[in-house]
């Protein structure tokens, strides 16, 4: 733990650009990952990362002296590398990090990890104007952890774009469910109508004015102590789809705070929904540009559940 008292020369700044300046070697993930952990205090108060800190503050770093010089730190904290070429990441995210900005984040996110990481390689410059920043080209909720594509330039962010788009891109991922599935595999229809107010979706069996046809694939791959393990391929990739989907059906995933059911999830002390997007095929049926080489690839992890 390090503590420094503010002087003239850091006070009225960001505490975030504050301590770039105290510790310019320490990498901004790892910054970004201690405000994420509340490691970071001014005057005895956890604070977050846009707090202005003022002359004579006492600012307080939970962070051992390696990280903060910069030592024995994983540029790529919050997010695994799987696959990296000139053209895109292929990245496994940790669960509680959102990929982008929401109402109560504004920054700690996926993209400000990786362009950290891209950024201390020498490959993204923000304050040139032709540097690409990297840009994802599908997203996953902040609970949810596994497999995300992010683009390093634009050509790449446009093949990808229409590939997922025209479904030439497979998404894969693996649940913990309340209960025993009825059937071993089943091909899942319903429709989902978005209510943006409440930050949800609701599931009906037959259309409704507003609503959206979904297709959601099942197979079950383990049952043990009623709960099952199952593998879905998601054919339409609506919002909390596969979360809404599920509970609609009696099974409602573990951990799952807005689908999901207190009852069961209590007494599992699940921290977080049990979801996790562990595999992309590149089933391309047409061209892909600079991203033919990806024809045909399959990207494969672990999930690693905390509950």
């Amino acid at each position: 733990m390090r503590s420094i008292v503010i002087t003239e020369e850091t006070s009225n700044k960001k505490i975030d650009k504050a301590i770039k300046e105290l510790f310019p070697r320490m990498p901004a993930s790892a910054m970004y990952k201690a405000f994420r952990k509340k490691d970071v205090k001014v005057n005895g108060v956890r604070v977050k990362d846009d707090y202005i800190v003022l002359l004579g503050d006492r600012l307080e770093l939970y962070i051992t002296d390696d990280i903060l010089d910069g030592k024995g730190f994983s540029l790529n904290s919050g997010f695994s590398i799987v696959y990296e070429d000139v053209n895109l990441l292929i990245v496994n995210k940790e669960q509680g990090i959102p990929v982008h900005p929401d109402k109560d984040q504004v920054s700690n996110t996926l993209i400000d990890l990786v362009q950290a990481y891209l950024k201390e390689k020498g490959e993204y410059s923000p304050h040139k104007s032709d540097s690409f920043p990297p840009s994802l080209c599908h997203r996953l909720d902040r609970n949810t952890g596994g497999l995300l594509i992010i683009a390093k330039n634009e050509k790449s962010l446009k093949v990808m774009l229409d590939k997922i788009k025209s479904k030439e891109v497979k998404k894969y991922y693996q649940c913990l469910v309340s209960g025993r599935m009825q059937k071993q595999e089943e091909e899942l229809k319903a429709y989902l109508t978005k209510d943006e107010r409440k930050s949800r979706v609701f599931i009906d069996d037959k259309r409704t004015r507003d609503s959206l046809e979904i297709v959601t694939r099942y197979r079950v791959l383990s049952y043990e102590n009623n709960i099952s393990k199952l593998e879905i391929e998601l054919v339409t990739g609506r919002t909390h789809q596969i979360r809404a989907h599920l509970a609609h059906i009696g099974h409602p995933i573990i951990g799952d705070g807005k689908y999901g059911t207190n009852a069961i999830n209590r007494p599992l002390k699940a921290k977080f929904q049990a979801l996790w997007a562990y595999k992309l095929k590149f089933s391309f049926c047409s061209d892909a540009g600079i991203l033919n080489y990806l024809k045909g690839k399959t990207f494969e992890v672990k999930p690693t559940f905390k509950i």
